[in-house]
């Protein structure tokens, strides 16, 4: 049973969130069409350079293997979230403690934004976090506007 629950979780944060992509006008997500809460913020290149130049930890929450492919922004934690089956990495919460705490800004990013709207509001709702922001449109938009990474 515990491995069945395990296993929803992350589908369920999935599904949730992209049913749940209402955006205001300030770029804040917010919990639904009905809900005026704000959980986290969605952020394009440009802020999060200026995220960056302010020492605003950037989780990078790919896989190793991705991680490889394309380099990472300068700067960046490299943290899984989810493996490639989509279950959630039992040590995500620890190592991510060990680089943020929820009193602390924190930014996500992965390949192309999907991930990262999950994991920022599991962040927001399940563990706390106050300023969360999303990198919309991943390491791939990084890359296309001609921005520099680091290679591993």
């Amino acid at each position: 049973m515990k491995k069945i629950l395990l296993l929803a979780i992350p589908l369920l944060l999935l599904i949730a969130t992209a049913c749940d992509s209402a955006t205001s006008s300030s770029g804040k997500a917010s919990a639904g069409a009905a809900s005026s809460a704000s959980l986290y913020s969605n952020i394009n290149n440009t802020e999060l350079a200026q995220l960056l130049e302010k020492e605003t930890t950037l989780v990078d929450i790919r896989r190793p293997e991705e991680w490889k492919q394309t380099g990472i922004v300068a700067g960046s934690n490299m943290i899984t979230l989810f493996d490639s089956r989509g279950r959630v990495n039992p040590d995500f919460v620890s190592e991510l403690q060990k680089v943020s705490s929820p009193d602390k800004p924190v930014i996500l990013i992965c390949r192309t934004g999907n991930r990262t709207r999950a994991g920022s509001t599991m962040l927001v709702k399940q563990l706390g976090y106050k300023d969360v922001y999303n990198v919309t449109h991943g390491i791939t938009g990084w890359i296309a506007d001609k921005r520099d990474v680091t290679r591993l």
